[in-house]
């Protein structure tokens, strides 16, 4: 049969062919990018010419573009829209990646080859990126094994083979629990507190599942607005128990396998030679090391845990004032009381501010920004497949016409979903054979879908998400270079966040805001005095949600600095870490770490922290918009040659320090938090 994997795609820009592309066609399409990969490793390995920078270093960043497409489809795919098909091909495919991995990384002959053009760099007329590419395919090899013994290889193999199926097993409980869990609700006073919204939308969930009455789920646009609203404390806690015990226990079990990732992270970090697997993610990131790391978080820890322990308190006390009975909140009380007390506090609520951001106004707007800082324009085009009926693609140009990319927009949740928002790429850039492939980026996300009776609206906080997601966008849509491993989002993970979180700072101006939101209804454009609270507003908590970030990463970094597996089990062993940091009373029987996917299945193992740290840089950055303007198209233009295009084709400190002027300041941070000074 023809494989629309392996075919030249007819599509605008050779765009992946949705259209055509079924389950069947994927674990071929595998087999047959590995198999040509492996040719063209064997072809530089044989190559009786002398190890060049060509012929070895750029042959290799070259290699295996057919498996690289392959992957670019499937694994974005099992994101955003799986199956249980799908889920036994990716455990299928699982060995042979893995397999493949190690015949390159663990290569002897091309290791040896790689060695040689790299023992010489200081003779070679290279190019920065080339200077870059090399430096890095050299340290990638040493990373994974190439110094190894053929024993340790054989057993380096085994736990990186076992590591992968352990990661793809986390990620499908943690789907399978969320979907697992419905909260039906039959008796309408079940329902006090919760805005329209939120009833519309439990509504449309029941009817989907062929049930009458209501539905909450455990998909945080269902969730996080009910935790947030809902009246009746018994259900509050029934949800946020379900949701706290998803994986602990019970068919979707992820304590074990969580001791699982850890246990073979250590055992791979110490047959490379690092104390640590923290000591070993470090190695190539802005931190360097863990002790960097630890004084960061306990730098930005201390001065925040006294504001977020009395904001607590402030809450807790407000609540008795209204009503409450208990002398603590517990966790399923606090989101609802400290929504009320801000609704007090600020006369501001999701529900005032949802009519002014309607899902289409909010994308326009964000494509709108694009345009004044950098000149870019999206126009919807409805000639390129798509993978699910929901997604919008945009065709991306540059001032000057040129096309830069194609842009996919996936906002709404369905059962074959994961959760939360991200960023990926099907195609990333590159220039390849003196031709130059722009890239195919994605972004998907979990807002609420349009009911019968009303179009998406997103909250102030999801718009913040659509802003975040979509700088990471413009980091793939801006990218220029050769090399696809060094444009884009491949960078440093501590400063991956940069580019994203510096976009959520337009979220809170007014000279921003006053171009769009508009009330849907009836058109009036958001008041003055809402915006007000808006800005007034934008710290509320900044104690608290800091420590709750924090707590993230210290959680991180503890199971990732051990240097043997701890007595306790998984859940004891995260309530033993957080217990100095709380500023919740102890949950029993819950813990996070069993659906921490960004650790134990997303790529920020020893790296969460890299959210603070890149909000450290985004403060910094965006401080220079706020002394210029915030559409001041000359601190754009540099961002954008600086940070935006330039991936990681030199060391990101100095392009940082190349737009800013300077080092990054924490300060910058805790200012722009409120959290400085009594």
């Amino acid at each position: 049969m023809e494989n629309p994997l392996l075919t030249e795609s007819a599509c605008p820009y050779g765009a992946p062919q949705f259209d055509k592309i079924r389950n069947e066609h994927y674990l071929p399409a595998f087999k047959a990018g590995i198999e040509e990969a492996k040719a063209e490793i064997d072809s530089i390995v044989n190559n009786p010419e002398a190890p060049s920078f060509e012929n070895t270093i750029e042959a290799l960043e070259y290699s295996g573009r057919t498996l690289d497409r392959v992957s670019g489809i499937f694994y974005n795919i099992m994101e955003a829209d799986t199956d249980e098909q799908m889920q036994a091909i990716a455990e299928e495919i699982s060995p042979l990646m893995t397999e493949y991995s190690m015949y390159v990384s663990l290569n002897k002959p091309l290791f040896e080859r790689v060695k040689a053009v790299y023992l010489m760099k200081d003779s070679l007329d290279l190019a920065q990126d080339q200077k870059r590419l090399l430096e890095e395919t050299y340290k990638s090899f040493a990373r994974n094994g190439a110094n190894l013994s053929d024993e340790d290889k054989a057993v380096y193999s085994k736990y990186a083979e076992e590591l992968s199926l352990a990661t793809l097993q986390f990620s499908k409980n943690v789907l399978a629990a969320t979907n697992a869990y419905t909260l039906h609700i039959t008796d309408s006073t079940d329902l006090a507190g919760l805005p329209g919204y939120v009833v519309d939308m439990a509504a449309m969930a029941a009817k989907e599942k062929g049930l009458d009455g209501w539905v909450i789920t455990l998909d945080y646009p269902s969730f996080g607005p009910f935790m947030k609203y809902s009246d009746v404390r018994n259900l509050r806690k029934d949800v946020y128990m379900a949701y706290m015990t998803r994986s602990v226990g019970g068919e979707f079990d992820n304590t074990g396998i969580v001791r699982k990732i850890v246990d073979l992270r250590i055992k791979m970090s110490e047959l490379l030679g690092y104390d640590t697997y923290a000591a070993y993610a470090l190695e190539n990131k802005m931190a360097k090391n863990q002790e960097t790391v630890e004084k960061f978080l306990e730098e930005l820890l201390q001065p925040s845990l006294p504001y977020a322990r009395r904001e607590v308190a402030e809450i807790l006390a407000f609540a008795k004032a209204h009503g409450f009975e208990d002398d603590e909140l517990k966790s399923w009380d606090f989101s609802y009381w400290s929504e009320k007390y801000k609704e007090a506090e600020y006369s501001l609520n999701d529900e005032q501010l949802k009519p002014y951001f309607r899902l289409e106004d909010c994308i326009n707007a964000v494509f709108g920004l694009a345009g004044r800082l950098y000149g870019l324009t999206f126009e919807e085009i409805h000639n390129v497949p798509v993978y699910h009926k929901d997604v919008k693609v945009y065709d991306v140009k540059d001032a000057d016409g040129r096309h830069m990319a194609l842009f996919y927009a996936d906002f709404f949740p369905r059962p074959g979903k994961s959760g939360g928002a991200w960023m990926t790429a099907f195609r990333e850039q590159c220039i390849y054979k003196g031709v130059e492939e722009r890239p195919f980026i994605s972004i998907v996300t979990n807002f609420t879908k349009p009911t019968e009776t009303a179009p998406s609206l997103l909250t102030h906080g999801e718009f913040t998400t659509l802003l975040h997601e979509f700088g990471h966008s413009l980091h793939g849509i801006l990218a220029e270079g050769r090399y696809s491993s060094l444009t884009g989002t491949s960078v440093p993970r501590d400063f991956v966040e940069l580019p994203s979180q510096i976009m959520e700072n337009w979220a809170y101006e007014p000279e921003y805001l006053d171009t769009f939101a508009k009330d849907y209804r009836t058109g009036e454009v958001i008041p003055d005095s809402l915006i007000t609270k808006i800005e007034a507003s934008k710290n509320f908590l900044a104690g608290y949600s800091q420590v709750r970030q924090l707590q993230y990463g210290i959680m991180d970094m503890a199971w990732h600095t051990l240097k043997s597996m701890p007595a306790e089990g998984t859940v004891e062993f995260e309530k033993k870490t957080m217990a100095p940091v709380d500023v919740m009373p102890e949950v029993p029987g819950t813990a996070f770490s069993p659906t921490f996917s960004h650790i134990f299945a997303g790529g920020y193992a020893a790296g969460y922290y890299s959210y603070k740290w890149a909000e450290v840089l985004e403060a910094d950055a965006f401080s220079l918009f706020k002394e210029k303007g915030i559409f001041n198209k000359d601190v754009a233009k540099s961002f954008r040659d600086n940070i935006l295009s330039k991936g990681s084709s030199e060391d990101v400190s100095v392009l940082y320090k190349r737009f800013r002027g300077h080092d990054p300041k924490p300060e910058a941070l805790m200012e722009k938090l409120g959290l400085t000074g009594e």
